[in-house]
């Protein structure tokens, strides 16, 4: 019998935002976008046309879905000038950097035909999430809150795991040299922010320099492999760095903004507002308000 099974650590960093279902009448046309994170869309009633810059117009019919990878500039628009079309989309993003790569070579700014195992699992996704959001006053509860990430969760599984079955079918739009300078220069960025507080405030033609690359191919290798430019990662790993430290130490909102490698506090406040919607002192009385311990002879429990 094992006498020691080790449990994984986990931080799951899963965002979902800007979802529903619409039926939009004929001659319907959204205006070219881009977005910093993927969109999920299906067809179910009607045709629709996404025209990705640079590349196809993509049909899309019913049961059909499209996954539009990050940075991507797209526009939306009903094929028919009279019938109506029905679809569903949500905007969601993920932080791992290994599956996404994956998603954006072998599945992204394509379509995805309706009968594929892939369609299915879109399909089925949005059609869960649409029912466990039509009540409106049950939406925002924590169980409601918690199924519908459960079920963001299980898509990503599922997905990961239809990629593993066709992958050698499919040709990755980027050589191994280029997936293993990505991944170097993910593990070079994770480094700096989280272990070098001596020197927070790199930028990232330091870290292309240390791997002896030129900055202009690192930043279009990384942005070929993830989707995302390297200054979008940087800030993010520093602002989830700087969630941390607000939640679990007693350092001042001043020393977190110098270990994240933020000029001044006034820089810090506004770019960790932009990413959290709430002030730094604001988060740090949230956090702390949940973990707050009542008595315990009144719960023993942390609220």
């Amino acid at each position: 019998m094992q006498q020691f099974i080790s449990f994984p650590t986990i931080e799951s960093g899963l965002y979902m935002f800007g979802g529903h279902r619409h039926t939009v009448a004929g001659g319907w046309h959204f205006f070219e976008q881009r977005h910093q994170v993927f969109e999920l869309m299906t067809i179910s009633k009607g045709c629709q046309l996404t025209e990705i810059k640079g590349g196809p117009t993509i049909e899309l019919g019913p049961g059909d879905a499209i996954i539009i990878a990050p940075e991507t500039y797209h526009t939306n628009s009903n094929q028919s000038t009279q019938t109506p079309m029905t679809y569903s989309c949500l905007h969601f993003d993920f932080e791992d950097m290994l599956v996404r790569s994956r998603l954006i070579g072998l599945v992204a700014n394509q379509r995805i035909p309706a009968g594929s195992v892939l369609a299915r699992i879109c399909t089925d996704t949005l059609a869960a999430i649409a029912q466990l959001s039509s009540n409106r006053e049950q939406v925002n509860n924590f169980a409601n809150r918690v199924a519908i990430e459960i079920t963001l969760l299980n898509f990503l599984r599922d997905v990961d795991q239809e990629i593993d079955r066709v992958k050698d079918h499919h040709r990755l739009p980027y050589s191994d040299k280029e997936a293993k300078v990505a991944r170097d220069l993910v593990v070079s960025i994770e480094n700096r922010v989280n272990n070098d507080d001596e020197n927070p405030s790199f930028n990232f033609e330091e870290i292309c320099y240390h791997l002896g690359i030129s900055s202009g191919y690192g930043h279009r290798v990384f942005k070929k492999v993830y989707g995302i430019t390297p200054l979008y990662y940087i800030n993010r790993e520093r602002y989830q760095k700087a969630q941390r430290l607000l939640e679990n130490s007693h350092n001042s909102i001043d020393e977190i903004a110098s270990l994240v490698g933020a000029g001044n506090i006034s820089i810090f406040s506004k770019q960790f507002k932009k990413w959290s919607g709430a002030t730094p002192s604001e988060y740090r009385k949230q956090t702390r308000r949940k973990r707050s311990v009542t008595s315990k002879n009144r719960t023993g429990y942390f609220e």
